[in-house]
């Protein structure tokens, strides 16, 4: 069955409630309603943060997102300024809500 970013149940803010429901459309649908246009860079973070997922079982905060993409990817892709012009005033929380993952526990 093929769901739209509307159809699926989402908490306040727009987080997904069932992660499994995300795929690449949904990632795009919540991209389009965000103003952000994906591009290969934008893809290279959002699997990166659902890889982070996978192996820890939490979202990561601001700070563990940039000193994990500081120490796979460099001080170019590792640093808050680049994220926050890929993604927004919020790059953690952004970027947990276009990998269909909940909103990191340390971001208000």
């Amino acid at each position: 069955m093929t769901y739209t970013y509307q159809d699926l149940a989402k908490d306040s803010e727009g987080y997904l409630i069932d992660q499994s429901q995300w795929n690449t459309e949904i990632a795009w649908q919540i991209a389009q309603a965000e103003n952000i246009e994906l591009t290969e860079s934008h893809w290279l973070i959002i699997n990166f943060v659902r890889n982070y997922f996978e192996q820890f079982q939490t979202t990561p905060s601001i700070r563990m997102l940039v000193k994990n993409l500081q120490k796979a990817y460099g001080d170019q892709i590792g640093n808050s300024r680049y994220l926050q012009k890929m993604f927004n005033d919020s790059p953690a929380k952004t970027v947990a809500k276009l990998a269909g993952l909940p909103k990191p526990a340390k971001c208000l």
